[in-house]
């Protein structure tokens, strides 16, 4: 049974501070043991796509650079780049990632460490991981940056994903390690059966120019799979590497269908990934994960815009299996009651029990089980846990920003000023009716 430690959200001191309660969740899960001196420690996170807004804040990314370093580790700030997914990108190459990510408050300068692109410039800098243990998988290809870490910590928003379902530790290895290859890997591209150059095609729908989408499906495969002709809209399927760029067109639009079972396949193509992250690292206790499960939205900071969360905040996780982790997380969404006017209302999921990620994270209802369940069936760990509570730290000292008390720092400060307070003091009037004032 693996140990998944937690707090709660509520704060109403410096030491029930979000921040401070992620480093006491890293002191009890005991993850200083990722750390010698000189160790080179990848802090694994995702820095939200171009307008994007519910990924994890800056400063949780600073504190933890911090508490690397103060245990001799060299820390770095790690993402890779991304398949296209959507008809415009900003994060397919490190260029542009560094772009949207420094618009989103991720910088050096930030975050107190250097932000790396693991897997180089376009994604093809990478290590090849065999997977003989794979559930779908087997083989897998993880960015160089990572890889060659000594340790790993993966800071997880938990909050839903369109594809995997949920968006959880073992996604943010599992999809968020793998370069570009890797990625083209595992959501399956040139699969004999769930790739989707088997999906099905109908060119008789295509409107052409009558479309509102045209000019762009003119430009929309970068590899040519997908043709325009005077008469037709052509699909080569030989040439499709699974990019997809065009998902959300001409899936959307209904000249093409996904393959059966494409998005179940991929939730456990995932999870191959995650444990293929984790050998390439150097095994289990390589890599500790922290999940804040804040500000869940339905669909994953991977996409350019954030709805409202499904469910309140569910509280901080730290354990050193990914899939008790999210099986926790998961568990805890599907206890809680939906949250009003969101998604899960729209989708009648607002009851406690109701499953909150298949309902609302999936396209099409697909289980939120399948991630946890094939990590246990391939060894990335168990969904057997214990979930125990921290207390908050008893002493607020570690998380002051300065322990030099106001009335040493400013006493001298303000008597060398000498002007803080205006002769005779200030203008007031004495007495106001404040019984006016108080009434709607």
């Amino acid at each position: 049974m693996a140990e998944v430690y937690y707090m709660n959200d509520r704060s109403s001191s410096i030491e029930t501070s979000l921040v401070a309660k992620m480093l006491t969740l890293f002191d009890a899960a005991g993850f200083e043991k990722l750390v010698n001196p000189g160790d080179v420690v990848a802090i694994k996170l995702h820095m939200g796509e171009f307008n994007n807004t519910a990924y994890l804040r800056p400063v949780y990314v600073r504190a933890l650079v911090e508490k690397i370093r103060s245990l001799g580790g060299d820390p770095m700030v790690v993402d890779t780049t991304t398949l296209p997914y959507w008809p415009f990108s900003s994060r397919v190459t490190a260029l542009e990632y560094l772009k949207t990510v420094a618009r989103n408050g991720f910088t050096q300068s930030t975050c107190g460490a250097p932000i790396v692109i693991a897997d180089g410039f376009i994604g093809t800098d990478d290590v090849k991981v065999d997977l003989p243990e794979g559930y779908i998988l087997q083989e897998q290809y993880i960015a160089t940056g990572i890889a060659l870490a000594d340790s790993m910590i993966a800071l997880t928003h938990f909050k839903g994903h369109p594809m995997g379902v949920f968006g959880g530790a073992m996604k943010n290895i599992g999809v968020g390690c793998a370069s570009k290859r890797g990625k083209l890997c595992l959501h399956l591209g040139g699969h004999p059966r769930y790739g989707v150059k088997t999906r099905h095609w109908m060119p008789e729908r295509c409107a052409k120019e009558e479309c509102p989408d045209y000019q762009m499906c003119l430009n929309l495969c970068p590899v040519g799979a997908i043709e325009h002709t005077k008469d037709s809209i052509l699909f080569h399927r030989d040439k499709c590497i699974g990019c997809l760029a065009c998902i959300g067109v001409v899936t959307m639009c209904g000249v093409a269908f996904l393959p059966d079972d494409y998005f179940d396949a991929t939730s456990a193509a995932i999870t191959d990934s995650a444990l293929a992250a984790v050998k390439a690292v150097g095994g289990p206790e390589k890599v500790g994960y922290i999940n804040m499960a804040l500000d869940i939205s339905p669909w994953c900071d991977c996409v350019n815009f954030s709805d409202r969360p499904i469910v309140p905040n569910l509280g901080l996780f730290a354990s050193w299996d990914p899939v008790a982790i999210d099986s926790a997380c998961v568990q805890k969404a599907r206890e809680s009651a939906g949250m009003p006017d969101s998604l899960a209302m729209a989708k009648g999921a607002m009851d406690p029990g109701t499953p909150k990620f298949s309902t609302c994270g999936s396209f099409l209802g697909v289980s939120e089980e399948i991630q946890p369940n094939v990590g246990q069936i391939i060894g990335l760990g168990t969904r057997a846990y214990e979930l125990i509570e921290v207390e908050p730290a008893a002493d607020p000292t570690p998380y002051l920003c300065s322990q030099v008390p106001v009335g040493a720092k400013f006493g001298k400060v303000f008597a060398k000023k000498g002007d803080i307070m205006p002769p005779g003091g200030f203008k007031f009037k004495e007495e106001i009716n404040l019984e006016d004032v108080r009434e709607p």
